[in-house]
């Protein structure tokens, strides 16, 4: 089953989080490039958070803003 993306934006720090999880201290961190933090689960290599780092900067930029990520969304249905 897919997980429920929460999206949380640090205004003082300036990041945009992008969590299928809470953040634990297990997990590895890998730069991405261009600014983008991968919280990585140390068992499975799986993706479970992003940090974008100057996120309110990158929506200023003219260029297209991409994630260096692929991801395979579905609608929830609700009953």
């Amino acid at each position: 089953m897919g997980k429920n993306l929460t999206f949380r934006y640090d205004r003082e720090g300036d990041i945009l989080y992008i969590d299928t999880c809470p953040p634990y201290a297990e997990q590895e961190s890998e730069d991405l490039g261009d600014e983008v933090i991968a919280r990585v689960n140390p068992n499975t290599g799986d993706v479970e958070n992003l940090e974008v780092l100057f996120f309110s900067s990158r929506l200023l930029r003219n260029n297209l803003f991409q994630l260096p990520i692929t991801a395979d969304l579905k609608l929830i249905v609700r009953s």
